[in-house]
Formats: structure tokens, sequence, C-alpha cells
């Protein structure tokens, strides 16, 4: 049975831009959308389209517009760039069947991507994202009713949005953003060119708090970013410099579609997502004193399960892509989730990652404790332990992918890097567990032709060892 054309990954589907990523099959997945949505019970209810700062994201949307409206769904298309929190709440607060953003989140610039999110506001749940992938193949080859958005918009079947205000004053509810203001903080911001730039300094503008926001304008080459707006060590070499020229208290960076957050401290040193997520579980758990289950994907840290004991909280633990943590997070109405990738989920808020809000509580946090984050940190070890972290990602040959999956599913070592492997497991990849906590992740991408490595341990030099023992392993 050949490959289906559109296939959908962790988190929507992705593809280099004209040669899998072209008008047709943009198209094909509106018109999988739309079956969805009139195959739903409120049809007339209507879907939100929005966009990112890529490049043709706009062009896209339009196409994806038209569709819909063709298939008789009314539509709600955004009048701008935004980012996808802000589009998945607009799903929300226009009482919408469901939502398409055209994005490819943290990709290389030569990528772009479309997430569908049901009526709820987040991302499509595993048995959603196989109907629809199924729905849109099916679209591929046929010839698809469009709409003119002329002639949509004529006959009340399309209307236009800016989801900014509305999603501004729900990230006010949830955050006291007066405090941030009058805190007199010194903040740097990487926006990477993306969807959520102007949102930051915006929200903390007009007090004792100063803000200076770097790759702010859109630039669909993402320069100075290294190409890729991923918020990750390797390409936030700009807002080190800034931090350490300009001494500033922290710095922030939020990815091209604006759901996932990186942050540095205030010597510019990367704080890894997995601190960052121990952290913002503590912000919840300590600062603002709530009590709920907490849900991590297995590439997160072991502080959860540390902390879930300490707080008298369970501790639910999923595959990776928001379509499983979501699932799971809704389900049990969770107080704090997240994702090795940097996106987080809060209680109150839409079940989506949010990289502006995850920034706001961040700072909220440094405020409440009056701590740096380095000092940050420092707690949260006194807390759970000291833990290390690092990703590693290969790229490999297509041809070669049967070869090290093989390897990978044969491999039963009963020691690596010199210490005994207490566990094996395979939810999502090939996992290794330790007595002491430790744990060595490999598994391949779902949203890019790479083998991912991942380890936590409670040293670096761990860690490092545990990296180079897999990619032994692996054969990379």
């Amino acid at each position: 049975m050949p490959e289906p054309t559109i296939k959908f990954g962790t988190d929507g589907w992705r593809a280099l831009i004209a040669e899998g990523f072209t008008f047709a099959n943009v198209r094909a997945c509106a018109a999988g959308v739309a079956c969805l949505v009139q195959a739903g019970p409120r049809p007339q209810r209507g879907v939100v389209i929005g966009y990112d700062t890529r490049f043709g994201s706009e062009a896209f949307a339009s196409a994806a517009a038209e569709v819909v409206a063709g298939a008789g769904l009314p539509v709600t298309l955004g009048d701008r760039a935004a980012s996808t929190p802000a589009l998945a709440f607009a799903v929300v607060t226009q009482n919408a069947a469901g939502g398409i953003v055209i994005t490819s989140s943290h990709n290389p610039w030569d990528w772009n991507g479309f997430k569908y999110k049901p009526d709820y506001g987040g991302s499509a749940t595993e048995a959603i994202t196989r109907e629809l992938e199924a729905a849109a193949n099916a679209a591929v080859p046929r010839a698809l009713d469009r709409l003119p958005l002329d002639v949509a918009r004529r006959e009340g079947k399309l209307s236009f949005l800016d989801p900014r205000p509305q999603y501004f004053r729900q990230l006010a509810s949830l955050i006291d953003l007066e405090r941030l203001r009058g805190a007199g903080l010194r903040v740097a911001v990487d926006s990477m060119h993306g969807a959520a730039a102007g949102y930051l300094a915006g929200l903390l503008k007009g007090g004792r708090t100063a803000v200076r926001e770097l790759h702010g304008r859109r630039d669909p080459l993402f320069r100075g970013v290294g190409g890729r707006p991923e918020p990750i060590e390797p390409h936030l070499g700009a807002l080190r410099r800034a931090i350490q020229r300009g001494r500033f208290h922290v710095g922030l960076a939020t990815d091209g579609d604006g759901d996932r957050l990186g942050v540095l401290d205030e010597r510019g040193r990367f704080v890894t997502q997995l601190q960052v997520y121990g952290l913002l579980a503590l912000y919840m758990l300590e600062v603002r004193g709530e009590r709920g289950p907490l849900v991590k994907a297995l590439t997160s840290t072991a502080m959860a399960e540390k902390l879930g004991r300490l707080y008298h909280v369970p501790v639910f633990e999923t595959a990776v892509g928001m379509k499983h943590l979501g699932s799971v997070f809704r389900r049990e109405q969770a107080l704090f989730g997240g994702e090795e990738s940097g996106g987080f989920v809060f209680r109150g808020h839409i079940p989506e990652r949010d990289g502006v809000l995850s920034a706001l509580a961040f700072l909220d946090l440094m405020v409440a404790l009056g701590k740096t984050p380095a000092q940050l940190v420092k707690y949260l070890y006194e807390k759970a332990g000291p833990h290390h972290y690092r990703r590693v990602d290969v790229t490999f040959p297509a041809a070669e992918r049967e070869r090290i999956a093989a390897r990978l599913a044969a491999a039963e070592p009963r020691r690596l890097a010199g210490e005994a492997v207490s566990e094996r497991d395979s939810l999502d990849g090939t996992r290794f567990r330790f007595a002491d906590g430790s744990w060595l992740l490999i598994r391949f991408s779902g949203t890019e032709p790479l083998l991912r490595l991942y380890a936590e341990a409670t040293s670096p030099k761990r860690v490092e060892a545990l990296l180079k023992a897999g990619r032994e392993l692996a054969g990379v």
C-alpha cells in the first residue's frame, strides 16, 4: 500500500514548502477539516483559520478558507499573523466547531505546516488526527469546490478577526500583569521573527519593568536565529549576547508560532526545558498554592515525580506530542503539564501549549520568590535534587531508518555508560532507566527526519556518557 501523500505527526502535518507543502495539499487538508466539521454536531458554528509569519502562510490560509467556505461552512479568518495559542483561544471564544492554523512552529525556514484545533482549543486527539488524515488524503485527487473570499464575504460566509485583544485579556486574568510591570525587571525577549512578536513587550509596558525585544519583525528566513525559530541553546546566541552586554535579569524566547518557551538566566546560561518544567510546576504548587495532577511527556523531567510526591499530587506520563499530553491533561483536569520541547499547559487556560503565558508565569515566579533564574534553579534542586539534561538531534539518510529501528528494537543491554540498566520500555522510542533516576531515550522525530537522543542524569558528565552510549547503540 503506498504511503499517504499527507501524514500527520505529533502535532499536525508539516512538509517542505513547494515539495510536499503545496496549495493542492493544503486545500486537501482543509477539505478534510470540512468533512470532520460537517459530520459533527454543530457545523453551523464554522471554522476559525489563522497563520504564522512563515513564507506564504497568509496565502495558504486564504486557500484553506476558500475550500472551507466552498463546503458551505462559515469561516472566521485571522486578519494578521498570530500565535497558535491566540488562535486556539479564538476557537473557544468564537464558539467555533474547529480551527486551522497554518504554521510549522519551530521547523526550519523552508518548512510549513497545518494544525487542526477542535472546538476545545487544544491539539487534536489521536483518533481525530487519524480521521482527518484519511479525509485529507481522500481529497488529494479530487477537484475541490472553492468559494473566492470576496464572494464569501459578500454572502456573509466570511468574517475577519484580530485574535490578540481577547487573548491578551485572558492572559491578564491569569497573571497579575500590574505586579510584573511594577517589578523593575530588565527583560530581554527574543521573538525569533515569529508570530508572538510584540506580545511580551506589549503586555509588560507601562511600568518600571523594561523589555528589550530582539527579532521582532517578520523575516521568513529567520535570520539571526540560524534559520530555525526554535528557542533552544544553539539558536539563542543573540539573546545571550544581549543579556551579557545589557545586564538583564532574564532572557525569554518564544518560537515561530509562540507556543514554546526558552529561558536564559541572568548570566546568559541556558535554563533547560526540563528545569523550566520543574520551576513552573513549583510555581503552580508552591507560589499559587494550587493542587491537581501534573502531566509530562516521557521526554520531560524526572523531577515531576519528585515534586508530585513532595506536594502530594499524582503525575501522569504520556508519549511525545500534544495530541497525547493534551488528551490526558483534559481527562484528568490537570493543574500543569509540559513537554521537553519547551511547551507548557496550565489549568484555567486552553489545553494547549502557550509560550507567552509560560514566560509571564516564569517572571511571576521570579517576582514572588525574589530570586534570579540561577537562584530559582538552585532552589528547585533543594526540593528535587540536581538534574542535568541534554538532547542531541542526528540526521541520517532515509534508507537507514529501518536499520536503526531494527538495532534499537533488538537492543537489550544490561549496562550503559558503566551503570546497570534497571528498566527498558518502548512507550515512545526506546528508553533505558537507571536506579538513580537517570534515563536515556532514543526515538525518531514525529515531525522531521531526525533521530533524537535525550538524557537526564545527576551530573553533566553522566548526561554526556549516556548520550555517547546511545549513539553507539543506534549506530549513528
